[in-house]
């Protein structure tokens, strides 16, 4: 009678989160035969946990930023702190705390962090960690056309923030996360290693498994996802989160359709030095493409320039003082004059909607800070949207690149990453306070609820601007004209502008 009422307790200790061995007098391990079990279900378990199979709550395909963010997520909530996880990636960085040094030249793989990000990060206590690394943050922003038909000027203070975002390398971010979650008492396994396969396991148990000191149930719980791993490994899990980018092997696995398509554009990034500090972030418009110019700190920037593949091969294999040379032509005069004044005149068309005019609108065009010199290697990759038609199914989900893609124009891409993976660990705290199942689909389907419809107007929106820009045709270019000295001198559509952007609000026009 005793053993029945501590099997019974210790099957419903996953849903009120107590350790199993709390309702046992033996030791916690990772044994099956460690947890109190009914006799006739003890040989189907084992033959489940086959040799040194493990099972976990969630299994995280992809350790990058995205991933990690939700691992940091899931390691400092209350409810999902307690989770047993597994992180598949091949990343050495992963084992081996990757050492950072400020005197070094600032990778040419940057982000761009929104102020809704930060605050994301913030609230599990990651940005402390970026804080200690070089990063750069903007309060000002110019974006013009090289017609010189048009320019707008956009300042934090035009919506009362003190900064409108901060460039990080990728490498910062990353280690920001690791050293967050690894700075807690998160039960986490990390596997060096790829996925080769995944399936669906059918089990009719209703015993429960212990594996590396957590719990999880088989207990009418359907089927648990079996994943094979380039070493020879396996283990299996009741959710799988794919979180390995563009060419998502969880998505390909797991049979997710996608729609989409590839620019004919590439991307050419760098690390470039100033002899003073850029402190302001540029975009300008050219024929073929945006080139950006984004403070990094130090007298540095990152230079995103999108342009054919023909060029972005020419540019790549330009000597050196060429290549800077043509970085300040496309950055000045090249392709075009500096707009000196408004297309429209002075904004007056506009005076009747502004009379809260922001301070921005009052600022006049500026010339980014010269380029002297090429501070990184020059990497080029190609351009593609890509979105999936759904985000979850039955003990599976994608978040960032897996679920979507985007061109890089306006650094939006890894803030919908990060987005993504905060908005799956609530949804995963939810269930685990009701008591659900991790892996039900219609629990995973709140998340895609959540996220897909924010993701879908977002790339509506970059896409838009691609194709806008990607046209030089005359009647266009005053339109173009004149949106962006609508953006300059209206000052409520600026601030919406400027609150969507910085991921604090949605456009009113589409809501």
């Amino acid at each position: 009678m005793n053993r029945t009422i501590a099997r019974r307790l210790a099957e419903n200790a996953y849903a009120l989160r107590i350790p199993r061995n709390a309702f046992s007098s033996q030791a916690p391990g990772n044994d099956v035969s460690s947890v109190p079990t009914c006799p006739s279900h003890e040989h189907e378990v084992k033959q489940i946990l086959k040799n040194d199979d493990k099972l976990y709550d969630v299994a995280i395909v992809g350790g990058g930023m995205v991933g990690m963010a939700l691992a940091c997520s899931l390691a400092r909530m209350p409810l999902t702190k307690q989770l047993n996880v597994a992180i598949i990636d091949s990343n050495p960085a992963l084992q081996n705390k990757l050492i950072i040094k400020k005197e070094d030249p600032p990778d040419p793989r940057v982000s761009t962090v929104t102020p809704a990000s930060i605050s994301l990060f913030k609230d599990v206590g990651a940005w402390e960690y970026v804080l200690q690394n070089r990063h750069a943050f903007f309060d000002k922003m110019q974006v013009w056309d090289y017609t010189g038909l048009g320019y707008t000027r956009y300042e934090a203070r035009d919506i009362n923030k003190e900064a409108l975002g901060c460039v990080v390398e990728n490498k910062v971010l990353h280690y920001a996360l690791l050293s967050c979650m690894q700075n807690t008492e998160f039960q986490k396994t990390i596997y060096s290693s790829r996925l080769t396969s995944m399936a669906v396991h059918r089990s009719s148990s209703s015993t429960r498994a212990d594996s590396t000191s957590s719990t999880t149930t088989l207990h009418n719980q359907g089927n648990l996802v079996k994943l094979d791993l380039s070493d020879g490994s396996s283990l299996y899990a009741k959710l799988v989160v794919g979180s390995d980018g563009g060419k998502s092997r969880v998505r390909e696995l797991a049979g997710f359709k996608t729609t989409g398509w590839n620019y004919p554009q590439n991307a050419i990034i760098c690390t470039v030095e100033h002899t003073v500090e850029n402190q302001c972030a540029w975009q300008r418009f050219l024929p073929a493409g945006p080139i950006a110019l984004l403070p990094i700190g130090d007298k540095f920037s990152n230079i995103v320039w999108t342009m054919s593949p023909k060029e972005a091969s020419d540019c790549n294999s330009m000597k050196e003082d060429d290549f800077v040379k043509a970085v300040n032509h496309a950055l000045d005069y090249g392709y075009g004059p500096h707009p000196k004044s408004s297309l429209l005149g002075n904004g007056d068309i506009f005076s009747w909607l502004r009379a809260d005019a922001t301070s921005s609108a009052k600022e006049s065009f500026e010339i980014p800070p010269k380029v002297v010199k090429l501070a990184s290697a020059r990497m080029v990759f190609p351009l593609s949207l890509k979105h999936a038609s759904d985000y979850a199914s039955k003990r599976v989900a994608l978040i960032g690149d897996a679920a979507h893609t985007v061109h890089p124009l306006a650094g939006q891409g890894v803030n919908m990453g990060f987005e993504d993976a905060f908005a799956l660990s609530k949804v995963i705290a939810e269930g685990i306070a009701v008591g659900t199942d991790i892996g039900e689909v219609s629990l995973l389907k709140k998340y895609e609820a959540e996220r897909k419809p924010a993701n879908i107007l977002m790339m509506a929106v970059l896409d838009g601007f691609q194709k806008a820009y990607s046209v030089d045709f005359g009647p266009l270019n005053v339109l173009r004209a004149a949106a962006f000295n609508g953006a300059h001198y209206i000052s409520p559509l600026k601030r919406s502008i400027i609150s969507y952007a910085s991921g604090e609000q949605k456009l009113p026009l589409f809501y």
